[in-house]
């Protein structure tokens, strides 16, 4: 498996966050985080953004800024049992989640 020729996306993700809405958002998380293992992060932070927007939409099957969406969305993939396991909450997503990533994505590399 090759890597990104710059900083890659899955970068972003860590650290994860401390808290989360419900407990299928760690697994959006992680599943986004591996599908943009091997993309670079752009030079333009609207780019890393519209990739990132893309990322969850392929991951839970919904597009965040759709504002017909519900305020949780359960995904039968990603219920690993117990209550609200599967179960996306679209607003942890749109005010916290997804910004955090988009304004990591706009930072520069850390030194290695």
């Amino acid at each position: 498996m090759t890597q990104p020729a710059g900083r890659p996306l899955a970068d972003l993700f860590v650290p994860e966050p401390a808290q989360w809405g419900l407990r299928g958002d760690p697994a959006v998380w992680r599943a986004m985080r591996a599908l943009l293992a091997e993309v670079a992060v752009p030079d333009d932070p609207a780019d890393a953004a519209a990739m990132l927007h893309s990322a969850f939409e392929q991951v839970v099957g919904a597009r965040l800024d759709d504002p017909a969406l519900p305020p949780q969305v359960h995904r039968p993939d990603l219920d690993d049992g117990g209550l609200s396991a599967g179960t996306v909450d679209i607003e942890t997503w749109r005010q916290q989640l997804m910004p955090l990533l988009t304004e990591r994505a706009g930072r520069p590399a850390p030194p290695a």
